[in-house]
């Protein structure tokens, strides 16, 4: 059993939309959101998704998976205060509503990043059954530097050792949901994603190359290289 744990909790504060979340701005009378719910609902690995949303925007998004025909949606909940609650209540709704999960894998994902394909999500679910834990990542095409607290450059990376962290973030349903229960239990609530929760308490980290155009979504630069993007694909399929 592979699922999809997808967030679209945002509200668009660096999209400068006040009116309506970013995963609910719409490219070609499409919202971003169903673009990437689109891309779980034809791979073919992909046995169900849950989406985590903003409680207020739950009953439109349900309006949105009908409009456009989504039959993978198992259900839609509210998030919480952090991307941390909000990934936690996600994995109990997954534990409620599929049964199997001893040999679940689940594909973390952002509602706003999708510019994903098949070969990510069959690459991130392999890399699981084979290695466990697994990010998608791409390479670091400018310099990275480290800064001390005094905001001086204290270390020049090695860009060709230096990755970005993208998602999905992959992993066995057990361990992720046990890693997430041991941090309710020690009371910490500083993890910004998944992976860097699985890393403290002690597994191993292993990637999968994607591409470096698997953005997210979060200011109007992101949103007009996403149009630039779609154009692009659009002009190749006429042209090819």
């Amino acid at each position: 059993m592979n699922v999809g744990l997808i967030f679209a909790g945002g509200v668009g504060s660096r999209m400068k939309s006040d009116s309506m979340p970013k995963q609910f701005l719409e490219l070609d009378g499409k919202p971003i959101i169903i673009y990437t719910l689109e891309i779980f609902e034809q791979n073919r690995n992909i046995d169900q998704v849950i989406v985590v949303c903003k409680e207020e925007w739950i009953e439109y998004l349900e309006s949105l998976l009908s409009k456009f025909n989504i039959k993978k949606v198992l259900s839609v909940i509210s998030g919480g205060k952090t991307a941390q609650e909000s990934q936690y209540r996600g994995l109990l709704e997954i534990k409620q509503r599929i049964v199997g999960l001893k040999d679940c894998i689940v594909l973390i994902h952002d509602g706003v990043r999708p510019l994903i394909n098949d070969e990510v999500i069959n690459d991130n679910i392999n890399s699981v059954k084979k290695y466990g834990a697994t990010i998608t990542v791409s390479p670091a095409i400018e310099t990275v530097v480290y800064i001390d607290d005094k905001g001086k450059v204290s270390e020049v990376l090695e860009r060709s050792n230096c990755r970005m962290a993208k998602a999905p973030q992959s992993f066995w349903f057990e361990e992720i949901m046990s890693s997430h229960k041991r941090a309710i239990e020690d009371n910490n609530h500083k993890f910004i994603d998944s992976a860097s929760l699985m890393q403290y308490y002690g597994f191993s980290l292993s990637t999968v190359e994607g591409e470096p155009e698997n953005i997210k979504i979060t200011t109007p630069a992101d949103f007009y290289m996403f149009k630039a993007l779609i154009e692009a694909r659009k002009n190749e399929k006429i042209f090819s």
